[in-house]
This record gives C-alpha cells, sequence and structure tokens, in this order.
C-alpha cells in the first residue's frame, strides 16, 4: 500500500510539473445551468459609478441609432420579479423617449386576437433612428399564454413553428433584434414577491398572474425550455441574464448589449449658446393674477 502511495504521488507531482510547463490546464466546467453560484452584493457606490459610465455609453449609442438610420430591436423575457422592468428603466432614463420607446403591451382586445398572431407587435417595430424596448413580447404565447390556457395547442405549435421566421424576416429587414431571458431562482423570486407584498409603492406589481405563477413554477420551466429549443436561433440566438442580484444584472445586461452592437461615437455639432437678449419692453402681469401650486415644502 505504501509502494503505490508513493507511485501516485511521484505521478501527482509529475503531472503538475507537466501543467505547469504547458501552460495553465483546461478551464473547469462550468456549473449547470439550473445550479447558481451564490452573487456577493455590488457595493452601492461601485454601481452607481459603473452605471453613469454605462449611460454615457447609451448616449453614444442613441446618436449613432439616430445618425446612421438604424433599426433596434430588444426583447425583454423572464420569470416574474426578474428584474427586467429595472433594467428597461436603467437604459431609458438618459435617453430621448422619442427615439428609443418601451413597448409594454396589455392584453389583447378582442380584435386584436382575431389577428395574426404577430400583428399586434409589429405596429411598434422601430423605423430608422430607432429603438423599441420590448417589455415583454410575443413570447407571451410560449410562456404565459401556453402555461394558463390562454391558447389552445394548435397556437401554441403554430407559433414555435413561425416564431423563429418570423424573426429571421425581421432580421433580413435591417433590424438588429437582440433577445435577453431574466433568470431568477425560485427562492430570490419569493423574497421579491414577499416584498412587494409589504410596500405599498410595489403593491401593483403582483398581479392574479403572478400569484398563479409561484405555484407553476415547473410548467413555466418546461415552457422555457421548450421554446428555447425552437427559438434560440443563430441570426437571434437568446442570452441568459443571471438576475438574482439585481444591480449586477442590470450592468452586465447594458455592458452585453453595448458590446453586441458596432456603434460608434459620433461627435456632435459644437454648440454655443448666445448672449440672452434683454427684456426690455417686457412688464410680468400681476402675480396675484395666477394660481400658483402651494409650496408644501
Amino acid at each position: 500500500m505504501s509502494e503505490k502511495k508513493g507511485k501516485l504521488k511521484e505521478r501527482e507531482k509529475g503531472g503538475k510539473k507537466a501543467r505547469n510547463a504547458e501552460g495553465p490546464g483546461p478551464m473547469p466546467e462550468l456549473l449547470p445551468p439550473d445550479i447558481k453560484m451564490p452573487v456577493k452584493k455590488i457595493p452601492r457606490k461601485v454601481y452607481e459609478r459603473e452605471l453613469a459610465k454605462l449611460q454615457v455609453e447609451l448616449a453614444k449609442l442613441q446618436r449613432w441609432i439616430r445618425v446612421t438610420g438604424q433599426k433596434v430591436v430588444v426583447v425583454f423575457e423572464g420569470r416574474d420579479a426578474a428584474g427586467k422592468g429595472g433594467t428597461i428603466k436603467r437604459i431609458t432614463e438618459c435617453l430621448n423617449p422619442r427615439i428609443c420607446r418601451v413597448v409594454a403591451l396589455n392584453k389583447p382586445t378582442e380584435r386584436e386576437r382575431t389577428q395574426w398572431y404577430f400583428q399586434r407587435y409589429v405596429t411598434h417595430l422601430p423605423a430608422a433612428g430607432e429603438m423599441v424596448l420590448f417589455d415583454r413580447s410575443w413570447y407571451n404565447r410560449a410562456g404565459v399564454e401556453w402555461v394558463m390556457g390562454f391558447c389552445t395547442e394548435e397556437e401554441y405549435v403554430e407559433f414555435l413553428r413561425s416564431c423563429p421566421e418570423f424573426e429571421r424576416m425581421l432580421v433580413r429587414s435591417g433590424i438588429i433584434l437582440i433577445k435577453y431571458w431574466f433568470s431568477v431562482s425560485s427562492e430570490e423570486q419569493e423574497r421579491r414577491f414577499q416584498a412587494r407584498l409589504k410596500d405599498p409603492t410595489k403593491r401593483w406589481k403582483l398581479s392574479p398572474i403572478d400569484l398563479e405563477s409561484r405555484l407553476r413554477w415547473v410548467e413555466y420551466s418546461q415552457a422555457k425550455d421548450r421554446m428555447f429549443a425552437y427559438t434560440d436561433i443563430k441570426q437571434a440566438p437568446w442570452f441568459v441574464v443571471n438576475a438574482d442580484n439585481k444591480k449586477r444584472a442590470r450592468l452586465n445586461c447594458i455592458h452585453h448589449l453595448l458590446s453586441l452592437i458596432p456603434y460608434e461615437e459620433i461627435e456632435p455639432e459644437p454648440l454655443v449658446l448666445p448672449p440672452r437678449p434683454s427684456e426690455h419692453g417686457y412688464v410680468r402681469p400681476p402675480l396675484d393674477e395666477q394660481t400658483f401650486v402651494p409650496e408644501v415644502y
């Protein structure tokens, strides 16, 4: 036994020397997608500093889109309470809403239910010089509509068949199409649901559908897996955002979005503010003739 152990140690030493000579060994295998390492919180100062940098780049991206006439569509999908809305808010808060629009459609009307399924989404696609962010999208059919029984099996199967071709058509038409799936663990989703119950400013975010989704975690997981199998295409692949930590998810998603679009910084034309003209000849009406908002603060 001692001889075998000695030989084993010699082989291990030899192997270490060989690996050191050749350089670092192969990367370790990634964890399965359903197993997530704990994510440390990012310090507020670091988060705010990095977000400010990214928002400057988003402003550059916006100008490039407008000047060059690009058409960009970004789809945000994922679990309830996964942080999609917060990420969209950080993207848009420093951009021009006439150039970067958010589309968050309500449930279809009776008329829309009789239309071609993609029709109500097509009307919101960007024109030249625009970027559209879909806060949930046509993928409702592969998720909530299928799991909750709001569509037939025939409609569901037809969607899985036609969606890849629909997206290929968008890409061929010149649209830059990017799709994100925000992934959150069941434990973190439950924590956020409980927080929404206690916070009156977030209570509106909880709907009967959200509560039902808590009971159908497995069904939603199976629907997501099948959706990926059909719609994770080369022309428009899915990108998964680990969203158990909201701040890290926002930074990672925005950074990745900027990396996918080959934008260039386009310097705006220099502006010089001329001197203000004199107010000579203007007399302001009496203040007591106007109704002011009470200065409570």
